[in-house]
């Protein structure tokens, strides 16, 4: 487990460097040679798109997500655990509900291609497809571990009679 959470932290470090190295060379392209380009503004949408659906799905750990927690803050753990679930339950509900229709969209975009890299459009959205289903899985994880009587969100187990 921790190998594929080194591999995404790599990926997500290596979308933030293309940003950046897209970003400076579009500065020196345009103010020092007199080059104005737009691929590398091309380049840097793209990985920013690509970094912040990736970096959700699989570098972003459930207590490192802003919550508004202040009804679940005041009740009991068994009620917080409760809530937890309802709410991944919901979650899972509406990606998988989503899920075909954005499916059928990406597929759709075939037709279309990036002005400047001559991409298609499916190949560069499909990250979506990625990051629901990855919310899928790691809301469906979160209700088995709630129901265990773990705080997936606190990452610390529950005490052992407050499971449901």
């Amino acid at each position: 487990m921790r190998t594929l959470s080194r591999f995404a932290n790599v990926v997500a470090a290596g979308l933030l460097a293309v940003i950046f190295v897209a970003f400076i060379l579009q500065i020196v392209l345009r103010y020092v040679f007199n080059w104005p380009v737009g691929w590398t503004t091309e380049v840097s949408l793209l990985a920013w798109l690509w970094l912040v659906l990736w970096g959700a799905a699989f570098v972003l750990k459930d207590r490192e997500e802003i919550r508004i927690d202040f009804i679940s803050a005041n009740v009991g753990r068994r009620a917080r655990m409760g809530m937890g679930i309802v709410g991944s339950v919901c979650v899972v509900v509406l990606f998988a509900m989503q899920l075909p229709a954005a499916y059928d969209y990406v597929s759709f975009m075939k037709v279309e291609k990036s002005s400047y890299l001559n991409t298609r459009f499916d190949v560069l959205f499909s990250i979506y497809i990625v990051f629901s289903v990855a919310v899928i899985a790691r809301n469906l994880w979160n209700i088995v571990q709630l129901c265990r009587g773990k705080d997936p969100a606190a990452d610390a187990p529950l005490t052992p009679g407050s499971a449901l």
